[in-house]
C-alpha cells in the first residue's frame, strides 16, 4: 500500500474504506504513524483536548462485562459505594478547572440511572456551571430521551457512551446489554443537541479487524471524539489474564484510527499507564486528546504531569468552552 498516496487523498477529503483501513493494519509502521500525526496537524492543527472525570458512583452494577472491576457478577477488589452528593463532585470540578483542564466527566457504575439520580446528577451540573468555567460531561449508562434533556437543560454539553469493540465481538464481552443497546443510547443524546464521545477498549482478545469495525460505526453515527482505553486486566474479571498490547500495536490502531475519522479527537484514556512514555508515542501518531488524573479503577497522571508532556509535543490545550 501507498501511505503517502492514501494520506494526501484523506487530507484531500477522501473517506478511506474497510479494505484500505485493513490495509493500513500491515503496513510498517514508523511510516503509518507519522502519516498520521500529519494527518492530525492538517485537520486539527496542535490543538489538545484535555479532560477529567469523577467516579461518581462505584460498583454493584448489574451488567457482565467480562473486563470491568465493577460488575458485582465477579468477585473484585473494589470498593463500592452510592452516588456522590453534589458538594462532592463541585469540589473535584473547581480542582481540575483550576488545574487548567476543559472537561469535567461524571462517571457513574450501573446499567443506567434511576430518575431520582439524574435529578441530584443535574443539580450538581447546575453548581459546576455555576461556581466554574469548566465544560460537563456524563457517563451514565443507558438513558432515555427525557433523561437526556433534563441534562442538558441543567447545563451538560457531552455524554460519553463506549462501543467498546465492533458488535460481533461485543457480544463475547457482554450479554447483558447489546451493541444496538448503545447505539439507541448515543441517538437519544444526539436528539436533545448533545454531543457524544465514544470509543472502545483494546486488549479484550479481538482483532484489529474489530477495532477498525468499531470505528467505521462510530464515523457513521458522527462521532468527533474517540476514547482510546488500553485493557489494565484485573483479577477477579474473566479478563483477568489477557496478555497486554504492544506500544507499537497501540500506536498503529490510532493511527488507523486518525486515518478513518481525520478530523476526530482521538484520546487516551485507561490504561494509558501501562505505557512505559506515559503514552508519548501515541500522542505522535495521531492522538490529540487524553483524560488525566485518576482513571477510574486504574492509576492515571497528574494534571501537571500530563500538561508538561502534552506542551512539550508542541500541543496547545483548549481552552474552555
Amino acid at each position: 500500500m501507498d501511505i503517502q498516496k492514501l494520506k494526501e487523498e484523506v487530507i484531500d477529503g477522501k473517506l478511506i474504506t474497510k479494505d484500505e483501513a485493513m490495509e493500513l493494519g500491515t503496513a510498517p509502521v514508523k511510516e503509518l504513524c507519522d502519516a498520521a500525526n500529519e494527518i492530525r496537524a492538517h485537520f486539527c492543527g496542535n490543538k489538545f483536548d484535555l479532560c477529567a472525570i469523577i467516579n461518581a458512583k462505584n460498583g454493584r452494577c448489574s451488567e457482565d462485562c467480562k473486563y470491568c472491576a465493577q460488575s458485582s457478577h465477579y468477585h473484585t477488589d473494589i470498593e463500592s459505594y452510592p452516588l456522590l452528593d453534589t458538594e462532592a463532585i463541585l469540589k473535584e470540578a473547581e480542582h481540575d478547572d483550576k488545574g487548567g483542564v476543559q472537561r469535567y466527566g461524571i462517571v457513574t457504575s450501573g446499567r443506567n440511572l434511576n430518575d431520582k439520580e439524574v435529578d441530584s446528577v443535574c443539580e450538581s451540573i447546575r453548581a459546576i456551571r455555576k461556581n466554574t468555567n469548566i465544560a460537563v460531561c456524563v457517563s451514565l449508562g443507558l438513558l432515555s430521551t427525557a433523561q437526556f434533556g433534563r441534562l442538558k437543560e441543567a447545563g451538560a454539553s457531552r455524554v460519553h457512551n463506549n462501543l467498546e469493540s465492533s458488535p460481533d465481538f461485543f457480544k463475547k464481552v457482554c450479554t447483558t446489554h447489546t451493541t444496538q443497546d448503545k447505539v439507541d443510547t448515543i441517538k437519544a443524546a444526539q436528539s436533545v443537541g448533545l454531543t457524544v464521545c465514544s470509543g472502545g477498549i483494546m486488549g479484550l482478545g479481538e482483532t484489529i479487524e474489530d477495532r477498525i469495525d468499531q470505528v467505521l460505526y462510530q464515523r457513521e453515527l458522527g462521532i468527533k471524539s474517540i476514547p482510546v482505553n488500553v485493557l489494565s486486566p484485573i483479577p477477579g474479571t474473566p479478563f483477568a489474564d489477557n496478555k497486554p498490547l504492544s506500544k507499537e500495536e497501540i500506536c498503529r490502531t490510532i493511527a488507523v484510527y486518525r486515518f478513518i475519522i481525520p478530523d476526530a479527537f482521538i484520546r487516551m484514556a485507561g490504561g494509558r499507564g501501562r505505557m512505559d512514555d506515559k503514552g508519548k508515542a501515541c500522542f505522535e501518531s495521531g492522538a490529540n486528546a487524553a483524560i488525566t488524573g485518576d482513571m477510574l479503577t486504574t492509576s492515571g497522571y497528574t494534571i501537571e504531569t500530563d500538561l508538561k508532556l502534552i506542551h512539550s509535543l508542541g500541543f496547545e490545550v483548549l481552552s474552555h468552552e
